[in-house]
């Protein structure tokens, strides 16, 4: 008990679990609309660009944070401009922008003073440490923008990474929610890195969606499911990282996996009870329905 008040007496331990809870709420819930679009490794694209606005933070002296904000952003939105135009080609784009922001980052890091190198890692993979009372202000206002999209805009989303013929023909403005979705993942890559680290980042987008899938069709109960698993994860592994000096979005990750392969094992028999139940002609009425995957 005496350990746990210690990790909420202790300032550093305090923001960083501010920054956790963050995380875990905001990267499901723009993840759960990549993985419906098939845009799973996007969050991972997006992370390698910000490494030069991480870079150019450092050369210039400023907030990484905001810096990789702003050149992520312009990065989701050359990649959705690459998805729209880039056809056969797109892929090589997209691997060209990806490999260059890295290499651009590595660049203006070296150019940068003395002392950045050892910063860098911090942003790869996240450290509990280093997160700042700025960087908590600046994680908050970007978690708040990124909430605002993912659920003032929830219908919406929704239609268009379901079926983008469908929500052009009922009206909807696709291209422009298609870029909203883009810039929303730039700005969760670098509220997330802090905590889990830009190379990490994408695996919390995911995984809490995957699992939470395992137990449910529905979007609305998914959504929910995802954002609880994720803020439980970061929660466990920042307390974790804490306690054991391990590396907080390695821990985060696999605690995240972990949690994957455990709803996993209990969906499979629950789910072979249900076939054999809707195969049964003996017990029509025990057929068990499959939730609505569009109901929202």
């Amino acid at each position: 008990m005496s350990e746990l008040l210690d990790i909420f007496s202790t300032p550093f331990m305090q923001r960083a679990l501010i920054a956790a809870v963050l995380v875990g709420i905001t990267a499901p819930a723009i993840g759960i609309y990549l993985v419906q679009r098939r845009q799973s490794l996007m969050g991972d694209g997006i992370g390698h660009v910000a490494m030069t606005g991480v870079g150019l933070g450092f050369l210039l002296s400023a907030s990484p944070i905001w810096t990789a904000t702003a050149v992520a952003i312009v990065g989701s939105v050359a990649m959705e401009l690459i998805r729209w135009y880039g056809k056969t080609r797109g892929d090589i784009a997209l691997a060209m922008l990806f490999y260059g922001g890295m290499a651009g980052g590595v660049l203006l890091i070296n150019l940068a003073p003395t002392g950045s190198n050892a910063n860098l890692s911090s942003y790869l993979f996240g450290s509990l440490s280093t997160v700042s009372s700025q960087d908590v202000t600046a994680i908050v206002v970007l978690a708040a923008f990124v909430v605002l999209v993912t659920m003032g805009l929830r219908r919406q989303l929704f239609a268009v990474s379901q079926d983008e013929e469908f929500a052009r023909v009922t009206g909807l403005p696709v291209r422009l929610l298609n870029l909203l979705v883009a810039v929303t993942a730039a700005v969760t890559v670098t509220v997330a890195m802090r905590v889990v680290g830009l190379l990490l980042v994408s695996a919390l987008m995911v995984v809490p969606v995957a699992a939470a899938q395992q137990i449910s069709r529905s979007f609305t109960v998914t959504f929910v499911l995802a954002v609880a698993i994720g803020t439980t994860v970061t929660l466990g592994g920042t307390v974790t990282s804490y306690q054991y000096d391990v590396p907080p979005g390695a821990t985060i990750v696999l605690l995240a996996i972990g949690v994957f392969i455990v709803l996993t094992l209990l969906a499979t028999p629950l789910a072979r009870r249900r076939s054999r139940a809707k195969a049964s002609p003996e017990l029509p009425s025990e057929t068990v329905r499959a939730p609505d995957a569009a109901k929202v």
